[in-house]
């Protein structure tokens, strides 16, 4: 779906499919440098980085492995419960594997510093993440990202695999969703 399409629903375009595209492929090259001769398994964070991990992994000139987990830390309604729950998790053995977690938005961090934990814990070698997208201003908790594609004003996206009630995911970029959409 074209982000024209959904021009009523939405305030303005962050990134069009070409600079996205773009910046995977940058971030790609800097994956391949930084594990070359590796054996990778990248960890897509479901639902939301179905768009980002393929590609990503599509865009890498090297083998990897793939591999899904689902976490929520949301109980009813949009605030956090501060409890996450694994709804998904992972179908390989992590132990003394390089693991890069592909994300496609990084908010408060909160969700993403515990799968962090929760993966190195199992005896990964190394867990790094890659993230989209990224919001400065929500940060709750400091997470270190190795490779941060944009980061944007902390503002309610929609797009490239970021939803509202399961709509926009399979917009061809990133938008500003409306307030009048979800209020």
């Amino acid at each position: 779906m074209q982000l024209d399409e959904v021009a009523d629903d939405t305030t303005e375009v962050l990134l069009t499919q070409e600079q996205i595209r773009e910046k995977l492929a940058e971030l790609a090259r800097q994956i391949e440098q930084d594990y070359a001769g590796e054996k990778l398994l990248l960890v897509g964070v479901l639902k939301g980085a179905v768009m980002v991990m393929a590609d990503l992994a599509r865009e890498l000139r090297m083998h990897v492995e793939m591999d899904w987990m689902a976490v929520s830390s949301y109980g009813s309604g949009t605030q956090s419960s501060g409890v996450v729950r694994i709804l998904k998790d992972l179908d390989t053995d992590i132990v003394d594997r390089r693991v890069l977690i592909v994300e496609d938005i990084i908010d408060s961090g909160l969700t993403l510093s515990w799968l962090r934990e929760n993966l190195v814990s199992r005896g990964a070698k190394s867990v790094e993440i890659v993230a989209l997208l990224r919001k400065p201003d929500a940060a709750k908790v400091d997470v270190d990202v190795r490779y941060v594609g944009f980061e944007i004003p902390n503002k309610f996206v929609v797009g490239y695999g970021l939803d509202y009630a399961e709509k926009y995911r399979n917009l061809r970029g990133v938008a500003v969703l409306a307030p009048h959409v979800y209020e």
